[in-house]
């Protein structure tokens, strides 16, 4: 048991020494005994350097790969044959990220090393920028091995560069603010002010979220005056400005004329007063509700003028409506007006048409005067007419008679169904003249015209038995 307490604890102290070696910056005493690039005769200028440094690109591939800097190989070999190599003598004690080197002709790698000779190290220096960095790296003279001095953060001249679109929108349309072009920036700050100078939001970007979008409730010219600030906080000087017009929407305005207007007639709805202070109007959309809010017509008007007409057929209050619309696809609110249906009471009419009258059912041509009287529109009405018929067959027997009817209706538009009272003259002499009892029964054909089957039944008098003198007509029945 113990045995097994001290391997552990040799163990845990070779652990801990080695973590600290690990850690601790490795002494570089001389140079030129491992060499990466094989250097006969004289030490090269840097011309043949460049030479040399392609002729070993496999191994030099290889030492990026190793010491995890991959992505520096193609920009080291690019840049390197453009470079100016400088020569320097570095002093003692300057560090080196790492460097690669070659020991029994494999290509290593050591990290975290500093210069401990006993003279300035002679070395070739030369800089590779990549994603805003830039690499130092040096080989000393005596060898060909390459080390990376440092990596530092390239700070240039901050260029602003600003796109806004669309220049012209509605309002409440989303508005793109692109950065993405700036040079040198770590971040930017975008001012917007409205045409009266007020400052009305600011937002501030960087590179790696160079875009912005933001809308406008309010109509007009908005400025965007950007500046680009770089690593130093150094502002940008160049021009760099951009604007973004919002849209007026347009104004509606509505007139409905007459105000009251009978059903079947026509009311006039007018947008033509509308207006759109930085454009104009093309399109007019016009609605019609009742008084529950229920739409009865709806018109879409595309030319000038903006007016729709549209024919009443109830009575009733209403509600229009428009909005309209400008060249720039904005819209207006709604404007409303009002109108009210109104019946026509007291109409004059003229029924004509064919009677057979019992007996041999003769028949008749009847014509009729008078007048209806619309006691609830469009539901029940009262008619007092009168007029003759005068016989088409019968010879002596039968001769032209008057007659006059009061009746009430009821109406199921178009149906209607109604009864009364009458009085008619004899159609013969041997009968009498009386009253009647009267029931008809119709269709509206059109608003104003109807036609009607009417029975006439005797009501006591001299010879006028309901089964022997009762009369039949189909007319036709018009009001004004």
């Amino acid at each position: 048991m113990k045995n097994k307490k001290v391997v552990l604890f040799v163990i845990g102290l070779m652990i801990l020494f080695s973590v600290s070696s690990l850690a601790e910056t490795k002494k570089l005493k001389q140079i030129g005994q491992y060499t990466l690039v094989r250097i006969k005769g004289e030490v090269p200028t840097s011309e043949i350097m460049k030479v040399l440094l392609d002729k070993y690109a496999g191994d030099i591939k290889y030492g990026f790969d190793l010491v995890g800097y991959g992505d520096l190989y193609l920009p080291f070999m690019d840049q390197i044959k453009s470079a100016e190599i400088e020569e320097e003598n570095l002093p003692i004690g300057t560090k080196f990220m790492w460097m690669f080197f070659r020991s029994h002709g494999k290509v290593k790698v050591v990290e975290d090393l500093e210069w401990a000779g006993t003279a300035p190290l002679p070395v070739y220096v030369f800089h590779v920028k990549k994603n805003n960095k830039l690499y130092e790296f040096v080989m000393p003279k005596p060898c060909g091995n390459i080390a990376l001095v440092s990596v530092k953060d390239i700070v240039g001249v901050p260029v602003c560069d600003i796109d806004v679109y669309p220049e012209k929108a509605n309002v409440n349309d989303v508005i793109t603010v692109d950065m993405s072009n700036s040079k040198a920036a770590t971040r930017m700050v975008v001012d917007v002010f409205d045409a009266q100078g007020q400052k009305v939001t600011s937002k501030e970007l960087t590179m790696a979220n160079p875009k912005w979008q933001t809308s406008f409730s309010k109509p007009g010219k908005y400025d965007f005056k950007p500046v680009v600030y770089n690593l130093n906080e150094e502002a940008s000087t160049n021009p760099c400005e951009a604007t973004c017009y919002i849209n007026h929407p347009p104004n509606c305005l509505l007139k409905v004329y007459p105000e009251k207007v009978q059903f079947g007639k026509t009311v006039t709805l007018d947008a033509t007063g509308s207006e759109d202070p930085d454009g104009e109007i093309n399109q007019a959309d016009f609605e019609i509700m009742d008084e529950e809010g229920n739409i009865l017509a709806q018109q879409t008007v595309t030319d000038k003028p903006y007016v729709w007409s549209y024919v009443v057929e109830h009575e009733g209050k209403y509600t229009a409506k428009v909005i309209v619309t400008d060249d720039f696809g904005a819209l207006s609110g709604p404007c409303d007006a009002m109108f009210e249906g109104i019946s026509k009471r007291f109409f004059f009419l003229v029924e004509a048409g064919g009677l057979i009258a019992k007996g041999t059912y003769t028949s008749y041509a009847f014509g009729r005067l008078g007048f209806m009287y619309m006691i609830k529109p469009d539901s029940v009405s009262f008619i007092l007419s009168a007029g003759g018929a005068y016989p088409l067959v019968g010879g002596d027997l039968w001769k032209p008679f008057f007659m006059a009817n009061a009746l009430f209706n009821l109406h199921f538009r178009p149906a209607f169904i109604g009864a009364g009272i009458g009085y008619s003259t004899a159609e013969q002499d041997e009968r009498g003249s009386g009253l009647d009892l009267v029931a008809n029964i119709g269709v509206d054909l059109f608003p104003k015209g109807s036609i009607f089957f009417e029975g006439r039944f005797p009501v006591g008098g001299e010879n006028r038995e309901i089964a022997d003198t009762h009369k039949l007509l189909l007319g036709f029945r018009l009001i004004f």
